[in-house]
């Protein structure tokens, strides 16, 4: 397994681990495929992620556009993946029913000296789009600036940037090249 998805997979660990919202909304999330830059999970809809029309709750895809944004951060080596200061989403159709299954995928469309932008879009199982991430962020002169009306979530590093967890990975993800690379695999 490449370092990027070990050490993604450890982050998302310590997120479970923590006990709190991950594990209480969708629990049943699972990892896919991890490069630089990018996540993939699925997530099958259980009851309590239901709305009352019973179909997914817009609330659980603004959680795991949240939460996909922080492993898409971690997959450029940041342990601590920030706060987030603004998350948003547009909702294409109904994203399903109990027992369906979502497929996702996040990718980090900017990564600057203090922030991070993500987007992440969800498809059912014949990957058609369900929702996406959507804002648009003008940065102050001098620094990075992406412009997009495509971008969905706005991770804070701040002091997170040093975090002695760090790593950095090789350009294709495969090694640890500074920092500590546990090569561990972890599920």
């Amino acid at each position: 397994m490449a370092a990027i998805s070990r050490f993604t997979r450890r982050v998302w660990k310590s997120f479970l681990n923590n006990g709190g919202h991950e594990t209480a909304v969708f629990p049943s999330l699972k990892l896919g495929g991890i490069g630089p830059g990018r996540v993939n999970a699925s997530f099958t809809i259980e009851e309590h992620n239901l709305n009352r029309g019973k179909v997914l709750h817009g609330g659980v895809i603004l959680s795991l556009t949240d939460t996909m944004g922080s492993l898409a951060v971690a997959t450029k080596g940041q342990w601590m993946t920030g706060v987030s200061t603004d998350i948003n989403a547009s909702f294409v159709k109904p994203g399903g029913k109990l027992g369906d299954m979502i497929f996702m995928e996040s990718r980090v469309v900017g990564f600057g000296k203090n922030m991070a932008y993500t987007r992440t879009e969800f498809c059912d199982r014949n990957g058609q789009l369900l929702a996406y991430g959507s804002k648009i962020y003008i940065g102050p002169a001098n620094s990075f600036t992406y412009r997009s009306h495509r971008k969905g979530h706005t991770k804070f590093l701040g002091k997170t940037i040093n975090h002695p967890k760090n790593v950095k990975f090789s350009e294709d993800g495969e090694s640890v090249i500074e920092g500590q690379d546990l090569e561990e695999d972890v599920d």
